[in-house]
């Protein structure tokens, strides 16, 4: 059963992989025919074709490789004029990307070229790619947020410790000497509904937790819902010494290192987790914040891959905060799915993966480096610049600017994110990441 599940989040994770690249390249394809553009092919993946079918001038498919997608406009570049042979490598590699976008160029339709649109149509086009899956992202995280809701610390006890252990111990149980907690010394019981302590009404437990750790050694009235009736009962809560965390939840140490602690109350209640539905504005807040984090990963992308080699290298622990293949994701996707969770927690989880990974594809194919989307962007912007200027000064309007000859640059891009997948993906195999230690 547990490989099923396994396979099952795998296959949830490809699933929704798939889903991202199509919609990305819906993004492209919708403002493309909208302007007129002609657009050859739509595609799901690279390499041989599985299956595809024409309706209207454009041929919609799947390929064996899922790692990726496209569509073929006509026109990207202006067509190439005659010259001599190319000579060299580069020259080559230049002049073939001249002679497939030529091709892509059909007799009649020489209105109807990528090229030829204005500067802010180009952007549209190929901003729709990324957009639709910063969209999607929302979308998910919206769902999970406002639809199922965020986990958070209810006012229902979920249990009540029987003894107050000293900070930082390894013991596991109470011993006969160690003092009675005061939350079970109060009455308090698992399945108790906190209602009001110290005479404040607590609507989280939050509220309740922040009354008992200002009051130590103070008697506190409480009140709690059991079985339908409310119960009032007196705790006071013990002094001790706790640590002091930061806002994600790590230890604030002083300078020596040494974890700060401060004195606080404790009653020893532990609540149980439900989820919170949130307002709608917290599905974008979410992918804000994550756009955030990703964007910060692309900045420092060649330390974190330098770092992801040596732990292949050295066997160093992987930076739990690092890049991540499809190989990778889908890992995590499994292991989520196989975990002994209940199954809304698990799902909750596979949907924030999804939405991450929507996020990664949003923030990455706007690098600003062709064949990405981001360098189709720049280069339009560049020629909106030359078209400005000229018109500026007075001079004739320039040419279209031929991207072509960036093929060079695009060719070691290509080779450079060839060789920063293959390495993940080993990394993936041989020293894989977990979410659950």
């Amino acid at each position: 059963m547990e490989i099923l599940l396994y396979l099952g989040g795998v296959v949830f994770m490809l699933i929704g992989l798939g889903l991202s690249i199509g919609l990305h390249e819906v993004g492209h394809l919708l403002p493309a025919k909208l302007f007129g553009v002609r657009v050859g092919q739509y595609m799901i993946g690279f390499g041989p074709r599985l299956w595809s079918k024409r309706i209207g001038e454009t041929e919609y498919g799947f390929k064996a490789l899922p790692l990726g997608g496209f569509i073929s406009m006509s026109g990207m570049y202006p067509p190439s004029t005659k010259s001599a042979p190319a000579r060299g490598l580069f020259a080559s590699l230049v002049q073939d990307a001249r002679s497939a976008n030529d091709e892509t160029i059909a007799d009649g339709d020489e209105d109807r070229v990528f090229y030829r649109l204005p500067v802010w149509k180009r952007v549209i086009i190929m901003l729709g790619g990324p957009a639709m899956n910063f969209v999607l992202a929302i979308a998910i995280f919206t769902i999970m947020a406002s639809g199922i809701g965020i986990q958070q610390a209810s006012t229902t006890v979920a249990s009540v410790t029987e003894c107050v252990l000293p900070a930082g111990t390894t013991q596991q149980s109470c011993a006969s000497d160690d003092p009675a907690a005061p939350a079970a010394e109060a009455g308090v019981r698992a399945g108790d509904v906190l209602i009001s302590v110290g005479g404040e009404r607590v609507r989280t437990f939050a509220e309740a937790s922040a009354i008992i750790q200002r009051s130590p050694g103070e008697q506190l009235d409480v009140v709690v819902e059991r079985a339908g009736e409310r119960v009032d009962l007196t705790l006071t809560p013990v002094a001790a010494e706790r640590g002091q965390v930061d806002a994600e939840g790590r230890p604030v140490l002083d300078d020596q290192g040494e974890p700060i602690t401060r004195t606080v109350g404790y009653a020893g209640i532990f609540a149980q987790s439900e989820y919170v539905p949130q307002p709608l504005a917290t599905g974008p807040e979410l992918a804000i914040q994550q756009t955030g984090a990703v964007a910060s990963l692309v900045v420092n992308l060649p330390a974190k891959l330098w770092n992801v080699g040596a732990s292949l290298v050295t066997g160093a622990e992987r930076d739990p905060n690092g890049p991540l293949s499809v190989v990778g994701v889908g890992r995590l996707a499994g292991e989520v799915a196989a975990t002994d969770a209940p199954v809304l927690n698990r799902l909750v989880v596979l949907m924030n993966l999804l939405a991450a990974l929507n996020i990664a594809l949003f923030v990455f194919n706007l690098i600003p480096l062709l064949p990405l989307d981001g360098g189709h962007v720049v280069v339009a912007l560049w020629e909106g610049v030359k078209r400005a200027w000229a018109r500026i000064t007075r001079r004739p309007a320039p040419k279209p600017v031929d991207a072509t000859r960036l093929v060079p640059v695009t060719v070691v891009v290509a080779v450079l994110l060839i060789g920063m997948g293959a390495l993940l993906i080993v990394a993936d195999l041989v020293k894989p990441m977990s979410l659950l230690g």
